[in-house]
């Protein structure tokens, strides 16, 4: 990159993926400089971040932060604003890139909205793909946008993907940590507490994703999001569980040969690589150590166990609504049991109910997306009251 600095705005900029963006910016300030901060009820930290780095605009989605943030930010010259339509109207500035970072299918809007300017949006929300993929991969093909993967798998899928040559791609594999639980039994994994779930062996990640990540629920998220990103058919992706989380995801050709990515478990890699694309930056992460490692091992997912990843497969397949029904029955269930008003074992139990029980009909547009994920949430918090009963 060269010439004048890139213009950033960052979609959840107080949760752990937001921070590392910021972090990386921080590192390159002479490359970057920032448009708009979105946080959703952090004030506090959006407050301290505003002043830190500057940007043009800060907004508060949660209404009752905008006092606060006027009188923080008061006398700065950067501009406040509150509430669901400041936080589209943030994401439709122009910039060079958008970070979209808000968490669940909170951020679907507001990603819609970016895409929808043609903007080159860094994409760390799977949630947003898994409950309008096909709206958001029509929007892009549309107005040119560019969607760069943040994922730490699809982000090393998307270093190694040849898309000339995908005639010879024979699969995908995603790899998994396997999360805190992976080698818990079923009872051991019932009686899992909150703070159990949310302890990952080797990333640190915010409270929901890190429950996803022990159901596994991440990967069959993930899984989704790969189908299509890559527009890849749901029996060539393939889940590999690798508990060092170095081999961040490959690609299987057809003559034998395995393109993965490998490097430290740090999010600010793929974040540098999305921010720079289509060059590399610089990143203060810890370097990896081959010898140090001493070995990587692999094996399959337990999908007994850990039944999430068979729900999100079964999703895929059937296609229409199914993947929104998923992703709004889980993001129910996950913020149920983080609250100890449902057991860990119950959540992928409550999404396969939703599933079996609402009508997963084609949602075709954005209003059509938030009423079937509308229906979802409602039949998962009565099926809890049931369960609770």
């Amino acid at each position: 990159m060269s010439g004048a600095k890139r213009r950033v705005t960052i979609l959840g900029s107080t949760g752990s993926v937001g921070q590392s963006t910021l972090d990386v910016i921080r590192y390159h300030g002479d490359r970057f400089a920032l448009e708009a901060l979105v946080a959703g009820k952090n004030v506090d930290a959006l407050i301290r971040d505003a002043r830190a780095f500057q940007p043009r605009l800060a907004v508060i989605a949660d209404d009752a932060g905008y006092a606060a943030l006027r009188d923080g930010l008061a006398g700065t010259g950067i501009e406040v604003a509150a509430g669901d339509a400041a936080v589209v109207a943030a994401a439709e500035r122009p910039v060079d890139i958008l970070m979209a970072a808000i968490v669940g299918a909170a951020g679907l809007a507001s990603t819609l909205a970016a895409l929808e300017r043609g903007t080159s949006v860094a994409f760390a929300n799977k949630e947003v793909l898994v409950s309008a993929g096909d709206l958001v991969m029509q929007t892009v093909a549309r107005t040119g946008a560019r969607l760069l993967p943040v994922d730490s798998e699809h982000n090393a899928i998307f270093q190694v993907f040849e898309t000339e040559g995908r005639a010879a791609i024979e699969k995908i594999l995603l790899t998994a940590s396997g999360g805190p639980f992976r080698t818990w039994t079923a009872a051991a994994m019932a009686a899992a507490t909150p703070a159990q779930a949310v302890a990952h062996p080797n990333w640190s990640m915010g409270a929901k994703i890190s429950v996803d990540s022990a159901t596994m629920m991440n990967k069959g998220l993930e899984l989704i999001e790969a189908h299509y990103l890559f527009a890849m058919p749901e029996p060539q992706i393939e889940v590999l569980i690798h508990p060092q989380s170095v081999v961040h995801s490959a690609v299987v050709y057809c003559d034998g040969s395995v393109l993965a990515q490998l490097g430290s478990p740090d999010m600010r890699t793929p974040i540098a690589y999305a921010l720079g694309w289509p060059e590399r930056l610089a990143v203060p992460v810890a370097k990896l150590d081959l010898v140090a490692l001493g070995g990587l091992t692999f094996e399959a997912p337990d999908e007994t166990r850990f039944p999430a990843l068979r729900l999100a497969r079964q999703a895929l397949r059937a296609g229409a609504g199914a993947p929104t029904l998923l992703n709004a029955a889980n993001e129910v269930a996950v913020a149920a049991f983080l609250a100890n008003r449902l057991p860990f074992a119950a959540i992928a139990e409550l999404v396969a109910r939703v599933l079996e029980t609402v009508p997963g009909q084609v949602p075709d547009s954005l209003d059509a997306v938030l009423a079937l994920d509308a229906a979802a949430r409602r039949a998962a918090e009565g099926l809890i009251r049931q369960m609770a009963a």
